[in-house]
């Protein structure tokens, strides 16, 4: 897979690009546009923008930091870190379909059959408030903490389902 990052040293979003990646452990080529004419000129062949960042992974295009796109196309790639087996998305979002479900955390809508999310007990509907000791309020809380999660080691996750917390140990 090839990642290249085209920057300027004042882009507060290439810096949020960069850093994202490097959790994910994507190794990337920085191209500084604002020094390199070169660089600037493929930047506008490839993307049509004269703003940055740009990214590509692996020809595919993603113009500004694009988050979903980009864990879009690393997970197409299989790299993009590890991953729990599940589709989530905000509770906050979901409360109004789901009554009673808490409002801050990441509901499970589905788990996939020998994942690691399956494996730790998780079933649509519940709603995941703690990874590794660490709170989790959203969805990106679960993408931020599990690049960090220790692959073969047991890691703790609280959850809630029907109104009680449940706490369990899995493994990545």
């Amino acid at each position: 897979m090839k990642v290249v990052v085209y920057t300027t040293p004042t882009c507060g979003y290439c810096y949020q690009a960069k850093q994202f990646l490097s959790r994910q452990g994507i190794p990337f080529v920085e191209k500084n546009v604002a020094m390199d004419r070169n660089a600037a000129a493929e930047m506008v062949r490839l993307s049509g923008q004269q703003g940055v960042p740009v990214i590509t992974v692996d020809g595919q295009v993603v113009v500004g930091f694009d988050q979903p796109r980009l864990r879009q196309l690393l997970q197409q790639t299989g790299r993009g870190g590890p991953k729990l087996g599940a589709s989530i998305a905000d509770a906050a979002s979901q409360v109004k379909e789901h009554p009673g479900i808490p409002a801050l955390g990441a509901y499970v809508g589905r788990v996939r059959t020998g994942s690691p999310a399956e494996k730790a007990g998780l079933r649509p509907g519940d709603v995941i408030v703690a990874l590794a000791g660490q709170p989790v309020t959203r969805t990106a809380d679960v993408y931020r903490l599990l690049p960090q999660v220790p692959t073969g080691h047991d890691v703790s996750l609280a959850y809630v389902r029907n109104g009680e917390e449940r706490d369990t140990l899995f493994r990545l």
